[in-house]
């Protein structure tokens, strides 16, 4: 399973030619416009974000952010994974959470921003909502993982009585995992987006979406391009240290076999 785990992540993997290429067209779109104010150039914001880099305020406000969004995130994922056991255990309990799990895909993230602010602070806001988008993914990826699992293994695990430890270690969890891990690449790029859009609503002190706010109200483009990246790096270095823990977990399983 590393193998295939290792050829998609060489497929998707990012070539420095064409970031190259996108930032000279932002440059030259830049400055054919010629106003800052409306296109800023990525020299201009390379330059800002070493200011904003020297600042107090700017490690703060990523701190503030990061434990808020991946503390939704863990929590999704640690709750998705019980929830699938007890659904593909008991009837019930899957068509209890099929409503909710069916009304969180649908309703748009404003709304629910809109709704959550009504019953949780500010401060929290970003865990609640990060939580209720990586949820569904996660729940639904395991979920479809423990279903689509090798019928004449678990009848074999029956036959020979083997104990419910050793089948969660050496069936259910190798071949539910590529769902898991899956789950995980959607859900995390989506729990920074819906975080970030939940913090510029409710404007919590100290937090990125405050940056990102003040900056859109002052038209303060540098800084709301500076920040955007801040939010694009942070979101991608999270997702690669997550799956890359995921994949040494895969990894040193399999030698242990």
């Amino acid at each position: 399973m590393t193998s295939i785990i290792a050829d998609r992540e060489k497929k998707r993997k990012i070539r420095i030619w064409a970031v190259v290429v996108w930032l000279l067209i932002w440059q030259a779109v830049s400055m054919w416009i010629g106003q800052e104010i409306l296109l800023v150039s990525p020299v201009a914001v390379l330059l800002r974000l070493l200011e904003l880099i020297r600042t107090k305020l700017f490690w703060q406000s990523i701190g503030f952010s990061v434990m808020r969004i991946v503390g939704g995130f863990l929590l999704a994922m640690f709750l998705s994974v019980i929830g699938a056991g007890l659904s593909s255990r008991f009837r019930r309990v899957q068509e209890f959470l099929a409503p909710a799990v069916l009304a969180v895909k649908a309703v748009p993230v404003a709304s629910f921003v809109i709704l959550v602010l009504i019953w949780v602070s500010s401060e929290n806001l970003s865990v609640v909502i990060s939580f209720l988008m990586v949820f569904p993914i996660l729940y639904t990826n395991v979920l479809d993982g423990i279903k689509s699992m090798d019928a004449k293994l678990l009848e074999m695990a029956e036959v020979f009585d083997i104990p419910e430890r050793v089948r969660i270690r050496y069936i259910y969890v190798q071949q539910v995992l590529p769902f898991f891990r899956t789950g995980c690449s959607v859900g995390l790029g989506l729990c920074w987006k819906a975080g970030i859009a939940a913090e510029v609503i409710g404007i919590p002190d100290g937090s990125i979406g405050e940056q990102l706010y003040e900056a859109k109200v002052y038209l303060n483009t540098p800084d709301l391009f500076a920040w955007t990246v801040v939010i694009i790096v942070i979101s991608l270095v999270f997702e690669r240290l997550f799956l890359w823990i995921v994949d040494r977990l895969v990894y040193r399983m399999e030698r242990m076999e």
